[in-house]
């Protein structure tokens, strides 16, 4: 169960109180108060009573924010409660989010007012995906009042909000979900000039006459109001952007700008520029780029950006005429230069009839667009002239909306449409009064990423219609027209589209969600709404080991700041029921499954479920997503290949002593730094632990490895605990500052030692050519914060190892930097024969030697010396890394590890939030890409539990909102394999009956043409053709063999067991085939 709701404080002013929002209680403290306009329409105000005040949106040039208006009518919409968007990001809570837009995104969304128009289902996905995303204020505008029919695809309501407005229902669960945005709302008639106090204005259920008005408006502001208008019908969809007749967008793609490390420049026009072959340059002819620290032809240096052309894997031409620059010598990097892009768009009016290209996202359906173009103004038109929306199951307003549609289109001239696929229109007049949520939850992700931009500059717009359908989502088999007639539940608008037959499946599934965090959350909420395992033969089954971070909190909307440390799973299912109270959920496991849902963030957990989807031929539903990007991929038994059978190839890693000795980027820097800081302050505090609890057992278990790891293990325990053990933090202190020297002054002194700026290769090329940067040690300066934030923190976290109390002077740069020139640091001498790894397949930095064992009984013996002079109890804290808590000092470390190291190298630093996405290996995320994903992903799972779709039917996506991109595509199907007059497939079981010996097992094979030369049951050999004493196997049963070699127990109600069989045919050509059953009972 969930927490209780926080008791609310309220005032009530007036008699009528009965629509007020009763809001939850926030941290600054205030009163609710509903107030009455002129209209007589009850909206609600809250009022902060710590005086905190929301200021209006800074004004800015190219289109992208502005707008804000002192002179406010009497008709400004009455706020709800929230902070006022403080100015400072909460970097905890925003993580994930600051990896995708950076600060200046977000500072950009913290200063912008939207407006959300329509609060159906598909207004409340956009406004809560604001919300989440932390704009400054949402304002909630809804003339209309909660119906049975909304909670088909709200989440918000419930049915105690039937017959409440739309937007004062909505309040109270959207402010939950972020305290810093302001939630206001508007329920009288909306006049075009209260648009002028927002930065951007969605609409999502208007009329188009209205729509044209209001986008005029907008469209003809100064500074223009970024203009939206979104509408989903049933299966149907589309979207119109508007954000003013030149609008700048700041970052086109959001990637990171390309970097290259040259080689050689020539000294001709034009130059070419070769880089090193380290990683294929990303860059396209027409980039600009700019150049860096080269030595020779300086004149680059200048940071002029100059056009490329020609551009190759890894070189490029310059632009530029080079033949009386200096001559290259070596070094420079070269930049990608990102340039902003303006965007002239057209107003409503004028689009319309010239729509240009439209965004396709199904290269199957190019013809789709202009179709849907015409049926959506059809729909309007039929409105206008009956004042209501068609019937569902009624051919007489289908024939009416297909002749309006019609007469649009004969009008069209030059544009007309040669067909206009009545079939396909009959699908969207049933339909068109229907908001699904799959439909709403998908494009509730594409517009508030299209609001995102609006107000930020960040990514690409929309430019400027989308049109999108999932026709293929409804049942195969033909519906009668009572199929679609309404039950008065809450699943009528559902049931309007697909009739009572597929509802009642979906009540009835049994559906396994595996993960409930960003995407879990959005999964259940969406099932719910569906009625997915909400009837009594229904079963939803969630899991979810983990427990819920703040960092979880600006996407995983079902939960709540009070949640913190409690399991996602149970907190999960708790708010899902209350979404909708019928679902049936729990937190377990459970294979008699009709779906799985994957929800993951890992690749091998993925693999996982598949295999386990595969043996037990249930159908997998996968998504992902990274940043503004998502995907989608339907696993269907016997139909589709299944997850596991394509993969990315394996991240490319940094050479080891590249990592140790020669980086060259702030990764490899930051690796090293993380690497550092595990053994440390984790590996070897642990290491020490277990020396001091089982002396013996640790010094026998060293002798018996005698190798050269086992050597560097002993040697760090002694190291730890005598000669830089601490007890007291002047000894912390002491350890830091030495550390410092050690690690950026003097290993840098011994590798320019061994390896001077002039050293050669064994082949004479210069040995510090690119991609190697010269190091220069450090000059250590207690005036420099950094250097005496490293010690700060570094002398922090090795007293919470050795247990010491930190004094409150630690922290006191003045007092700090007095104990620090305390510190006696010995001088250093490079050794002649320090040996220092350059060979790049090198694993281990650790050389063995011949006398390891003697040093180890050498090491074993100082250690024992050494436990004799510690109390009996002491043990260290080993500290593991936490990326997540800001006060701790563990990115404190490892950022000023990185920036040091970075430093001797001349590389460019980071600060600390970089760092950490980095060392910590943030995967970037947003609520909206999350959105969209898991709508996409409903709309199929419609397809799997109705039963009876071809592959053709089913899609897998690829979109990146930043682009906008949207590619679909029918999956692939599984590989075939064919031996003789035999095939199958991955999906295939061969079962062998009768409780057969390994010899009847061989012979059956044979049977088949296939010679099986390996038979294995999980990790265990049961029989290789190799071994010759596997022959005195042929005679005993599959079974025994399974328990007395592989020790399988089989429960008593199993009566197979399964084996891999690597088989041959007769021209010793290698065979997979399916996995093999052998029943033995």
């Amino acid at each position: 169960m969930l927490p209780r709701k926080r008791p609310v404080e309220k005032e009530v002013v007036g008699d009528d109180a009965s629509e007020e929002s009763l809001l939850k209680k926030h941290r600054i403290g205030c009163s609710i108060t509903s107030s009455t306009s002129f209209t007589g329409k009850t909206t609600t105000a809250v009022t902060a009573t710590d005086g905190n005040k929301s200021g209006d949106a800074n004004n800015s040039s190219g289109g992208v924010l502005g707008n804000s208006n002192s002179n406010s009518s009497s008709l400004v919409p009455n706020m709800a409660l929230g902070d006022g968007n403080p100015t400072d990001i909460d970097e905890d809570l925003h993580s994930r989010q600051l990896a995708v837009y950076g600060r200046e995104t977000m500072r950009r969304l913290f200063a912008s007012n939207v407006l959300v128009s329509g609060m159906q289902g598909l207004g409340a996905e956009i406004a809560k995906n604001l919300v989440l995303a932390g704009v400054k204020s949402v304002t909630l505008h809804d003339e209309g009042t909660v119906e049975l029919w909304d909670l088909s695809s709200n989440f918000i309501f419930s049915e105690s909000d039937i017959g409440k407005n739309r937007a004062l229902a909505s309040v109270q669960k959207l402010q939950e979900l972020n305290n810093a945005v302001v939630i206001s709302t508007l329920t009288t008639k909306l006049s075009k000039e209260q648009l002028s106090d927002f930065q951007a204005v969605v609409f999502t259920d208007s009329t188009l006459e209205k729509a044209i008005e209001f986008n005029d408006y907008c469209h003809n502001h100064q500074p223009p109001i970024a203009f939206i208008k979104a509408d989903v019908r049933g299966l149907f969809g589309s979207v119109f952007c508007d954000f003013g007749p030149e609008f700048t967008v700041f970052d086109v793609d959001g990637e990171e700008p390309h970097t290259g490390i040259i080689a050689s420049i020539s000294n001709d026009n034009p130059a070419l520029v070769s880089c090193v072959d380290d990683e294929r340059l990303e860059f396209q002819d027409g980039d600009l780029v700019v150049f860096s620290e080269i030595k020779g032809m300086t004149e680059l240096n200048d940071g002029k950006p100059r056009k490329i052309k020609n551009a190759r894997p890894y070189s490029f031409t310059l632009e530029e005429d080079t033949t009386n620059f200096g001559t290259y010598e070596r070094g420079g990097i070269v930049t990608q230069v990102k340039q902003p892009k303006i965007l002239n768009f057209k107003p409503l009016t004028e689009a319309l009839k010239d729509p240009g290209d439209f965004l396709l996202s199904d290269f199957s359906k190019f013809d789709r667009p202009p179709l849907l173009h015409l049926a959506f103004q059809g729909l309007d038109k039929f409105i206008s002239e009956l004042g209501r929306l068609p019937v569902a199951g009624s051919e007489e307003d289908t024939r009416k909306l297909v002749s309006i549609i019609s007469n649009i289109n004969e009008s069209a001239g030059d544009g007309k449409l040669e067909d206009i696929n009545p079939k396909l229109l009959r699908h969207f007049s049933f339909g068109a009064r229907a908001v699904l949520n799959p439909m709403a939850a998908m494009f509730g992700g594409i517009v508030g990423q299209e609001v995102v931009k609006a107000c930020s500059g960040k990514f690409h717009p929309l430019f400027q219609f989308f049109y999108f359908d999932s026709v293929e989502s409804l049942p195969v088999e033909p519906l009668a027209a009572s199929d679609f007639q309404p039950l008065n539940s809450r699943y009528d608008a559902q049931i309007s589209v697909f009739g009572s037959k597929l509802q009642k499946k979906l009540e009835d599934a049994q559906v396994f969600v595996v993960g409930s965090g960003a995407l879990g959350c959005e999964f259940l909420k969406n099932l719910a709404l569906m009625g997915v395992s909400c009837g009594s033969q229904g079963k939803l089954t969630i899991t979810d080991d983990d427990v819920i971070e703040k960092s979880n909190l600006s996407r995983q909307f079902l939960f709540r700041d009070w949640n913190i440390g409690q399991a996602k799973s149970t907190v999960a299912a708790s708010a899902a029921a209350v979404i909708n109270p019928n679902l049936r959920i729990e937190a377990l496991q459970n294979r008699n499954l009709s779906a799985v849902v994957n929800a993951l963030d890992n690749v091998n957990a993925r693999l996982y479920v598949d295999q386990r989807c595969l043996y037990f031929q249930k159908p997998l539903l996968e998504s992902g997503t990274l940043g503004a990007k998502c995907n989608t991929q339907m696993v269907i038994p016997h139909l589709t290949e299944n997850y596991g059978a394509s993969r990315d190839p394996p991240e490319k890693q940094a050479p080891m002593c590249t990592v140790h000795s020669f980086p060259h980027n702030i990764d490899h820097c930051l690796t090293w730094a993380r690497s550092e800081f595990e053994g440390l302050l984790e590996k070897t505090p642990a290491e020490v632990n277990a020396f001091l609890s089982a002396p013996c057992e640790y010094a026998s278990a060293m002798r018996n490895a005698g190798d050269a790891q086992a050597r560097d293990n002993l040697e760090r325990v002694l190291e730890c605990l005598d000669r830089e053990r601490c007890d007291t933090f002047q000894d912390c202190i002491t350890w830091a500052r030495l550390k410092l020297e050690d690690y950026f002054v003097n290993r840098v002194k011994q590798l320019i030692f061994t390896f001077p700026e002039d050293a050669a290769t064994s082949t004479g090329a210069p040995f510090w050519s690119a991609p190697k940067r010269f190091p220069h040690p450090l000059q250590f300066s207690a005036a420099d914060p950094s250097h005496l934030h490293f010690i700060m923190a570094a002398s922090v976290l090795r007293a919470e190892t050795f247990g010491i109390p930190v004094p409150d002077w630690a922290k006191n740069p003045k007092k700090l930097a007095e104990a620090v020139d305390k510190v006696m640091v010995p001088e250093f001498q490079p050794k002649k024969d320090a040996k220092i790894v350059t060979d790049e397949k090198a694993t281990s930095l650790t050389t063995a030697s011949i006398d390891d064992g003697a040093v180890i009984n050498e090491l074993i013996m100082k250690l024992e010396l050494c436990r004799k002079n510690l109390p009996p109890d002491f043990r260290m804290k080993p500290i593991q890394f936490e990326k997540d808590d800001d006060t701790n000092y563990h990115m404190d470390l490892i950022a000023g590890l990185a920036n040091m190291r970075a430093r001797n190298y001349s590389i460019p630093e980071v600060d600390k939030l970089k760092a950490k996405f980095i060392a910590g290996r943030i995967i970037p995320a947003i609520a909206t890409s999350t959105a969209m994903a898991t709508g996409l992903v409903c709309l199929e799972l419609y397809k799997v539990l109705a039963g009876g779709h071809k592959l053709e039917d089913y899609r897998n996506t690829f979109a990146n909102l930043a682009l906008p991109l949207f590619s679909m595509a029918e999956p692939v199907p599984p590989k075939v394999v064919k031996h003789r007059d035999m095939s199958w497939t991955v999906w295939d079981r061969w079962i062998i009956k009768d409780n057969p010996t390994l010899r009847e097992l061989l012979k059956w094979l044979e049977e088949k043409g296939l010679n099986a030369y390996s038979i294995s049951c999980g990790s265990c050999l049961l029989y290789n053709s190799m071994f010759p004493r596997h022959r005195e196997r042929m005679d005993k049963k599959m079974v025994d063999l399974a328990r007395e070699v592989a020790k399988v127990e089989l429960p008593p109600y199993r009566c197979h067991l399964d084996v891999v069989v690597a088989c041959e045919d007769d021209e010793d050509n290698d065979i997979d085939i399916p996995l093999i059953s052998v029943y033995f009972c």
